[in-house]
């Protein structure tokens, strides 16, 4: 690809942003974080209170894309195959033959919002899970593909919320990126009641087709990282992962000072490698976003919260101390020993 055609993408991207600007107000970071997941080719799952605009945030990107969009409200009366479809009965009008045809349901599309997730239970969350990792459906012994490409941004209230369903562990590792939408600061919220109690409507232009952001993600393949730095992606995902009650006793109290003392007392079980690859593909997205064609050590710590936080889980006296996955990944970012590598 030349420089020129990759100038244009990365203009396209910046604009993206101005677009999503003209209707959400702050939230910046979250942004950031929904567009490095499309560049990246993973699922983003955000998490906020009723009221943040989730759902808002994620139907403005899709007008910025030339896509196609559908919505799924999730409950708890929803079935798998008002999802991936079903078979229907049809008749041939010259024949009067019989058979059954395979209804698409709104899985097959590229940008699938799936608005408040955790409400519906979990084998209806299930069905998502070989679209999210396959990228296809299987029904009554037939595969279908998906569109290229294919995303599924999912919304959820907290699981502490009333009538909710919190996630299998096997479907949050799915999701790359999980973020965490936050109130506004008083000066954003004012602007919030500014925009949306007058007459004044923002239209949104679409801006990146299905085909740039194919050639995006493929530029985001092509981003350099050091050997040092995928050294220290694997040493962060490594370091989220608990010393068993049988290694412990085997080991000397300078042996365990090698773990990180938040795992080795907070954490039930960490990441797997997918959670490095995540980490690495997140970071070299974010590179891009800022036009640069190497990764540093900024971009995989700017990137960890959102990566790590659905692949940690904490474990019971965590829970009674009031101690998140965030508390422990930022005791993780303290601890791993940074790469003496130039590119930082």
């Amino acid at each position: 690809m030349q420089e020129q055609q990759i100038t244009e993408l990365l203009g396209k991207l910046n604009q993206v942003s101005n677009e999503i600007a003209k209707v959400i107000v702050g939230q910046q970071s979250v942004i950031d974080e929904l567009l490095i997941s499309i560049l990246a080719g993973g699922h983003c799952l955000l998490e906020g209170v009723p009221g943040l605009a989730k759902t808002l945030m994620v139907s403005s990107l899709a007008k910025t894309l030339a896509l196609n969009f559908n919505r799924v409200q999730f409950t708890p009366d929803l079935m798998p195959s008002d999802i991936i479809g079903t078979e229907i009965l049809e008749t041939d009008h010259d024949s009067g033959e019989r058979f059954f045809k395979f209804q698409q349901g709104p899985v097959f599309t590229h940008i699938l919002l799936a608005d408040e997730i955790n409400r519906t239970p979990p084998k209806t969350q299930a069905a998502l899970l070989e679209a999210m990792q396959e990228r296809r459906i299987s029904y009554a012994g037939t595969t279908y593909d998906l569109p290229k490409p294919f995303f599924v941004l999912a919304t959820q209230n907290p699981v502490e919320q009333a009538g909710t369903y919190p996630l299998p562990e096997a479907q949050l590792d799915r999701f790359l990126m999980f973020v965490r939408v936050g109130y506004p600061s008083e000066k954003e919220e004012i602007e919030i009641l500014k925009r949306t109690t007058g007459n004044n409507h923002s239209e949104l232009t679409e801006v990146l087709t299905a085909e740039d952001i194919i050639a995006l993600q493929n530029l985001v393949r092509n981003v350099t990282v050091s050997d040092e730095l995928l050294s220290y992606a694997a040493n962060l995902a490594r370091a989220t992962r608990p010393v068993s009650s049988i290694e412990a006793k085997e080991k000397t109290s300078e042996q365990l000072k090698e773990h990180c003392q938040s795992v080795v007392e907070h954490v039930r079980w960490g990441a797997g490698p997918r959670a490095g690859q995540a980490l690495i593909l997140c970071a070299k997205a974010k590179a891009l976003m800022a036009g640069r064609y190497a990764i540093t050590i900024a971009d995989i710590q700017f990137v960890a919260p959102a990566v790590l936080r659905h692949r940690i889980l904490v474990n019971f006296q965590a829970e009674a101390l009031n101690i998140t996955p965030d508390n422990v990944i930022e005791d993780l970012l303290a601890f791993v020993t940074l790469p003496t590598s130039p590119l930082q």
